[in-house]
C-alpha cells in the first residue's frame, strides 16, 4: 500500500542464505496463514506492486518518495542488527525520462555515539545483472542468492556505526553500465532518504558514496553529475575500486575472454537504455538469440551463459563497438567530461583481469585536469575481487576522515 507523500518535492561470490517458513494456526476459524499477504519485500519485484511507478511519476521531482515500507532484512544477521526500509522515488533515466527507483535504508539497532548526526554512505553494490530478481533490495529483503550478496559490501559500513543507502541503481529495466541513469539513481536516491527522515536520517547527516566494480561505476557517475544534478546533494567523499570508467575500453578487454559473459550484460541492458544506438540492427541470428538469451538474468547465468564469447560472433560487421552509433552511445557512457566536487579516493590492482587499469587511470587523468582532488592508489599485483578486501580499510579511513571534517590529500 503506497504511503501518503508531499507532491513536488562484483564480489562474484554468492551470499546464500536458507529462508525458513514457519506454520501455525490461527483463530478456530481455520483461516489459513497462506491467505495472509507475504511479508514486505519478499515477493520478486516484477510480481511486486510496491515497484510500479504510478501513472503520474512524471509529476514528481527528482528524489521525491512515492511509497516507503519498513522491512525484515532476511539477508546475513541485519535482521538482529538494523533498522531496514524500502523507500521507492521517482528519478530519471538517461535520458531524462522520469522513472521509479527503488533503494534500502539500514541504520544501525544499536545509538550513535559519535559527533554531531549519524553518517550515511550510499553503498553501490555491484549487481552487474539484467534482471529485477537480482537487486539489491529484494537480495537484502528476501535474502535471496546473488542478490542478497549485497550486504558484502553494507556491513563494513554498518559496523563503523554508520547508516547505509543501498540504491537499486540499475533502476526498474535492469540497465547495467548505463552511467547517467545509474548517477541520477543514487543521487535521487539519497534525496528520497532525506525526504523521508526515517530513522532519524534527514537533512543534517553528512553522506558519502562507496562502490566496488560496477558498484564503483555508479558511484563514479554520481559524484560527476553531483554538482550539475544534484547541487543540493552535499557528499563529504567518494570511494570506489575496481571502476568500469570507459566500456568501450572494458569490453575490448574482457572480448572472448573467460568473463565476456558482462559483455552480455551490457549489451542487453545498453540495447534497452539507448534504443537509437541501434545495436539490435548489427546482430546476426546468433546474436539475436544471444540478445535474447541475457535478459531478466542475474551476474552468475551470464558468466556461466558466456565465457570466451566474442562480439564479432554475434554481429554482422567485424567491429560492431566501432560503429558510429554504438561509438557515440559508449563514449556518453564514459567518465570525465566533468569533474567531480567531492573528494575521490580511487584504488585498482594494476594486473586486474576483469577492469583493466589503464580506462581507470584516463579518468583519474581527466577529472584531476578539470580541478578534482583524487587520492589515487595502485596495487602493483592483484586480482579483481581481491582488491575489494585489500583496499576495504584504506576506502573506510579515507571516508571516516571525510566525516571528522579533515582535509583531502590530493595525488593530482
Amino acid at each position: 500500500m503506497r504511503s501518503a507523500a508531499p507532491r513536488g518535492s562484483s564480489l562474484r561470490t554468492a551470499l546464500l542464505l536458507p529462508i525458513a517458513t514457519a506454520a501455525a494456526l490461527v483463530a478456530a476459524s481455520g483461516a489459513a496463514l497462506a491467505d495472509d499477504p507475504p511479508p514486505a519485500g519478499s515477493v520478486p519485484p516484477d510480481q511486486d506492486p510496491f515497484y510500479s511507478a504510478p501513472a503520474d511519476i512524471g509529476t514528481y521531482g527528482p528524489g521525491q518518495v512515492v511509497a516507503n515500507r519498513k522491512i525484515t532484512p532476511k539477508s546475513g544477521n541485519l535482521g538482529d542488527t538494523v533498522d531496514a526500509w524500502q523507500i521507492s522515488y521517482r528519478t530519471n533515466d538517461s535520458h531524462g525520462t522520469a522513472e521509479l527507483a527503488v533503494t534500502t535504508l539500514l541504520v544501525p539497532k544499536k545509538a550513535w555515539t559519535g559527533g554531531g548526526a549519524r553518517p550515511v554512505v550510499s553503498v553501490q553494490a555491484a549487481e552487474d545483472s539484467t534482471g529485477t530478481q537480482c537487486a539489491p533490495s529484494y537480495g537484502i529483503s528476501a535474502g535471496a542468492g546473488i542478490a542478497g550478496a549485497g550486504t558484502l559490501f553494507a556491513s563494513p559500513v554498518l559496523d563503523k556505526g554508520w547508516a547505509v543507502a543501498m540504491p537499486d541503481f540499475e533502476g526498474p529495466k535492469s540497465v547495467f553500465m548505463a552511467g547517467p541513469q545509474a548517477g541520477h539513481a543514487v543521487l535521487d536516491g539519497i534525496r528520497a532518504v532525506q525526504n523521508l527522515g526515517a530513522g532519524g536520517i534527514g537533512a543534517s547527516n553528512t553522506w558519502a558514496l562507496d562502490g566496488y566494480s560496477g558498484g564503483a561505476q555508479a558511484t563514479g557517475w554520481a559524484a560527476e553529475l553531483q554538482p550539475a544534478y544534484a547541487p543540493d546533494v552535499r557528499l563529504a567523499g567518494a570511494a570506489m575500486g575496481g571502476t568500469p570508467a570507459d566500456p568501450a575500453a572494458v569490453a575490448r578487454s574482457l572480448d572472448g575472454g573467460l568473463f565476456s559473459g558482462f559483455e552480455a550484460a551490457a549489451t542487453v541492458s545498453l540495447d534497452t537504455e539507448f534504443p537509437e544506438a541501434g545495436i539490435q540492427k548489427l546482430l546476426n541470428d546468433k546474436g539475436k538469440q544471444a540478445l535474447s538469451d541475457s535478459r531478466n538474468k542475474c551476474l552468475t547465468d551470464l558468466l556461466i551463459g558466456f565465457p570466451f564469447k566474442k562480439l564479432a560472433d554475434y554481429s554482422t560487421v567485424p567491429d560492431p563497438l566501432a560503429v558510429p552509433s554504438v561509438a557515440a552511445m559508449l563514449k556518453k557512457n564514459t567518465m570525465g567530461s566533468a569533474a567531480p566536487a567531492a573528494p575521490v579516493f580511487d584504488y585498482h590492482a594494476n594486473t586486474d583481469e576483469i577492469v583493466p587499469v589503464g580506462q581507470a587511470d584516463a579518468v583519474v587523468k581527466a577529472w584531476c585536469s578539470k580541478g578534482a582532488k583524487v587520492q589515487t592508489v595502485r596495487d602493483a599485483v592483484g586480482e579483481h575481487a581481491l582488491e575489494a578486501l585489500v583496499r576495504q580499510n584504506d576506502a573506510l579511513a579515507f571516508l571516516a576522515d571525510r566525516f571528522a571534517g579533515r582535509p583531502a590529500s590530493s595525488t593530482c
